[in-house]
C-alpha cells in the first residue's frame, strides 16, 4: 500500500511540481492551497506525513500546525519555508513539526527527510508479536480463529474487533492514542469518529472485565487513548 501524502501549499507551480515528483516516488499525493481544506482533508482521511508550507492565505501554516497537533499528534509535519532564521526553525518545531526544510530546496533533500520520517513513524507504531491464541486472567481471545473466551461465553470477533483487541495487547501497559488506533486498525479508510472507537471498548469491557464500570484490564487514558492492562 502507497504511503499517503498531504500537501498544503498555496503557490500552484510549487505544489504541481510537488505532486508530480512525489507521484513519481510512488506515493499517493492529495494537495490543497489553504488550511481549511487542509482541516477537512485531515478530519477525513489518514495521511503518512503532512507537507506545509508556512505561509498561507488565512490562517497560517504554524497555526495550522498547532492545530493539526491538537488532535493529531502522531503524523509527522515537515514545514516548508522561506524563512532560514534561527528564530524561525524554533517557533516552527514549537509549534510540533517534526523537520523543517528552506525554500529554495533540493529536492532529493527532499524525498529522504520525507522517507526518513515516514521510516520513523512506521516504526512507532509497527506492533509486537502476539501469539494467536492469547490468555489474560480467565479470558483468551483466539485471533486465528476470531473468536474469544468472554463474560458471554464463547464470541465471535469482527475483523475490526480483534484487530484492536491485538494493538492494545501488543502495546500492554502503554497508552495508544486515537490517531494510532486509525491509522492501524482502520488504515486509510474513511476514518470512524472517535465515538466509534469509543463503542468497540465498551464492547471489550463487556466481554473481559468483572466490573465493566470499573476496569481492570481496558482503561481510558483522558484526551489521548487506551491502555490494555493483562
Amino acid at each position: 500500500m502507497s504511503h499517503q501524502i498531504l500537501i498544503v501549499e498555496d503557490e500552484s507551480s510549487i505544489r504541481e511540481s510537488l505532486t508530480l515528483n512525489l507521484e513519481l516516488e510512488g506515493y499517493e499525493v492529495t494537495s490543497c492551497a489553504d488550511a481549511v481544506l487542509a482541516m477537512a482533508q485531515i478530519q477525513s482521511r489518514q495521511f503518512d506525513l503532512i507537507l506545509l508550507d508556512i505561509m498561507l492565505p488565512g490562517m497560517s501554516g504554524l497555526d495550522l500546525c498547532a492545530h493539526i497537533r491538537i488532535t493529531h499528534r502522531d503524523v509527522p509535519i515537515l514545514l516548508l519555508t522561506a524563512r532560514d532564521t534561527p528564530e524561525d526553525r524554533v517557533t516552527g518545531l514549537r509549534t510540533g513539526a517534526d523537520d523543517y526544510l528552506t525554500k529554495p530546496f533540493h529536492l532529493e533533500e527532499l524525498l529522504l527527510r520525507i522517507a526518513n520520517l515516514i521510516k520513523r513513524r512506521h516504526l512507532a507504531v509497527t506492533p509486537k508479536d502476539t501469539p494467536d491464541i492469547y490468555h489474560f486472567g480467565e479470558y483468551s481471545v483466539d485471533f486465528s480463529a476470531f473468536e474469544a473466551s468472554t463474560n458471554q461465553g464463547r464470541v465471535a470477533l469482527t475483523k475490526k474487533e480483534a484487530a484492536l483487541l491485538r494493538l492494545l495487547i501488543d502495546r500492554a501497559h502503554e497508552a495508544v492514542s486515537r490517531q494510532q488506533i486509525l491509522h492501524i486498525v482502520w488504515g486509510y479508510e474513511v476514518a470512524p469518529s472517535t465515538r466509534t472507537i469509543d463503542n468497540f471498548i465498551l464492547s471489550f469491557r463487556k466481554y473481559f472485565e468483572a466490573n465493566p464500570r470499573e476496569p481492570s484490564h481496558f482503561h481510558s487514558v483522558r484526551g489521548y487513548g487506551y491502555k490494555f492492562t493483562p
